[in-house]
């Protein structure tokens, strides 16, 4: 594909970055060994995810399964997938956070952690556009909604990609309760991420970072404060109409709602859909829907993607 051949072009701009640090041999193996004992425990609901993601989490069922996952953030699916990176209009959403008041804060939360070989973004090497990329949103969620990030204690994350919002709000408040709620292969690449991290992560509510895949055990979801956030970055709007419904009584238990998405994907109109969303937690929300006014697709697909930002207006 032209955009996999794009993707790989763009890599190269990164080749004069300094290299991340090399991972910790026996804990790597330790952390290995664990997942390949426990990449068989649960089977990927397949009408649960659109086609993009059955193939995605065929091709991670694979590199989980050879091990071969020191270097997954230079694997091409991954980046199509989990992380972007040399994209240009990554700057403009860095030049957003040096202008904010908060780029002391911002600055330490985009350094970029070695785990994976994540390429640099090749203008700001001490981080990559992935991180920049997530920081911004949260900038934006706390601009949006005046909120400070550090009373955030609870968060539930619908599709976590490989770790890195979470990672980062370990250093926002590293007493943060965090959910991870995705597919059982994508989770143990988050529990290799977070783990290296030396963060308390596990499939248990007993864990700091909870890993999820099975929509049962969080049926009774309850928040553990008042200051809870849901959030999703292109996850959420990424599957079918009648799934992501079945989340909608988990969104409303939260304080805060973060939601980033594309005007369509596949077969669905995500704008009709989240304006329908709006409409219908507007006696409970202060709602805004905004157009993201640095990210518009890409030279072979361009669209406009959206936030969904929410705040409860009473708790």
């Amino acid at each position: 594909m032209i955009s996999n051949i794009i993707r790989k072009l763009n890599s190269y701009l990164s080749i004069w970055c300094k290299k991340n640090k090399p991972l910790n041999t026996i804990k790597d193996s330790i952390i290995k060994k664990y997942i390949k004992d426990n990449i068989g425990k649960n089977k990927i609901i397949r009408k649960n995810l659109k086609k993009t993601h059955n193939i995605f989490n065929r091709k991670l069922y694979s590199l989980l399964q050879r091990n071969d996952i020191k270097n997954f953030l230079r694997e091409n699916f991954i980046q199509k997938m989990f992380f972007l990176h040399n994209r240009f209009f990554v700057y403009s959403e860095l030049n957003n956070l040096r202008k904010n008041k908060e780029w002391p804060t911002y600055k330490k939360l985009i350094e970029e952690e070695p785990t994976g070989n994540p390429i640099r973004y090749f203008l700001y090497p001490n981080s990559s556009g992935n991180r920049i990329n997530h920081v911004y949103h949260l900038s934006v969620l706390s601009k949006e909604l005046n909120i400070t990030l550090t009373k955030i204690k609870t968060v539930f994350e619908f599709g976590a990609g490989y770790g890195c919002m979470a990672q980062i709000f370990s250093k926002i408040n590293h007493k943060i309760n965090y959910t991870c709620f995705d597919t059982h292969y994508v989770n143990l690449l988050q529990y290799y991420y977070l783990k290296h991290s030396n963060l308390d992560v596990g499939f248990s509510n007993k864990n700091n970072f909870n890993l999820v895949s099975n929509q049962k055990k969080i049926k009774n979801y309850k928040k553990k404060s008042s200051k809870s956030l849901f959030i999703a970055n292109w996850s959420l709007s990424e599957t079918p109409i009648n799934f992501r419904k079945k989340f909608e009584p988990i969104i409303v238990k939260n304080h805060f709602i973060f939601i980033s998405f594309q005007e369509s994907f596949e077969d669905i109109d995500n704008l009709k859909y989240f304006q329908k969303l709006k409409s219908k937690i507007s006696n409970r929300y202060n709602v805004k829907i905004l157009k993201n006014k640095f990210y518009t697709g890409n030279i072979i697909n361009k669209h406009n993607h959206y936030f969904f930002v929410g705040k409860k207006i009473k708790d």
